[in-house]
């Protein structure tokens, strides 16, 4: 058994398909099956149920999979030890990012750290705030950027904080509030709203700012996506309360939608993510990018510190 058919087995099992794991592997599919066909004989068992449609991991398949990964990462680790002591960062960094991130700009940063680090693989994953932070507290990403209420931090990671923002209110171009100085919470929670789905950190923040005023409110529309919900709003579905950081560029360019400040809106704080136990060399260098100290000491920090 070597590290190369723990990354076939594991390529197969997250593409459910030989030949596109061949193509990721950059192998001829004949190579990879052959090796895992070995691999299973070796084992003395079966760890792929295959069909001329379908592909599908045994439940001996599953549990190697797991070890399989355990090993890989090790494996990776490894590697990224030995050539950071040799001043070369090198392995994989996992990103996550929410779509509303607008304390840093994502994309130059990535582009700046590759520049920097060019022997790193980076991969990016949007999603929601708590969603991330699970992931970089249980290791499947390495830094995450995220979006919460003001006064909340997810527990079990380092946290720096990159940006306090406010929300404002977004309303269609000819709503009778289109153009007012500024509105309150009582002024608007007989409208019908657009917002983000029940639940999540983005939801949050407005549900708390509602609640904490004593008013109740009738959200319609649920979505999980700022375009879905500018494009209900201009069709005049609904308002919403959205980061002002965030919305403010996308509503320049959007001669439907007119934004108004609140003056008890809510608030929220932009945050880095990463876990508290044995960074990685690649982890540790985004840091540095970031401007953020390389090993922190536990507890909360501000980047405008920390610079």
């Amino acid at each position: 058994m070597d590290l190369q058919q723990m990354r076939y087995v594991v390529a197969v099992a997250e593409t459910r398909n030989f030949t596109r794991a061949a193509e990721r592997c950059f192998v001829v599919q004949s190579s990879l099956s052959h090796r895992i066909a070995a691999l299973e004989r070796e084992l003395g068992v079966q760890l792929f149920a295959r069909s001329s449609r379908r592909v599908e991991l045994t439940s001996a398949g599953a549990a190697f999979l797991a070890g399989a990964r355990e090993c890989l990462a090790a494996a990776d680790r490894a590697a990224a030890d030995a050539a950071a002591a040799t001043g070369v960062v090198r392995g994989r960094l996992a990103v996550g990012v929410i779509v509303t991130t607008a304390a840093v700009d994502v994309p130059e940063l990535l582009q700046r750290y590759r520049t920097q680090h060019p022997d790193v693989r980076v991969v990016l994953r949007s999603g929601r705030s708590d969603e991330l932070a699970a992931a970089v507290r249980n290791g499947d990403l390495d830094i995450a950027f995220l979006g919460l209420p003001e006064g909340e931090r997810p527990s079990g990671v380092e946290t720096v904080v990159l940006d306090h923002d406010e929300h404002v209110l977004v309303v269609p171009a000819g709503h009778r509030l289109a153009g007012s100085s500024e509105v309150t919470l009582r002024e608007i929670a007989e409208e019908t709203f657009v917002d983000f789905v029940r639940g999540t950190p983005g939801r949050a923040q407005s549900d708390r700012a509602f609640a904490a005023a004593g008013l109740a409110r009738d959200v319609a529309y649920e979505a999980g996506v700022v375009e879905l919900i500018t494009r209900l709003i201009a069709r005049g579905l609904g308002i919403a309360l959205l980061p002002s950081a965030f919305i403010r560029p996308l509503a320049a360019g959007d001669p439907g939608l007119a934004l108004v400040p609140v003056a008890d809106g809510p608030h929220r704080v932009e945050c880095l993510a990463w876990s508290r136990f044995n960074p990685s060399p690649a982890t540790l260098a985004m840091l540095d990018v970031l401007g953020v100290r390389s090993r922190p000491r536990p507890g909360e920090k501000d980047l405008r510190a920390a610079r």
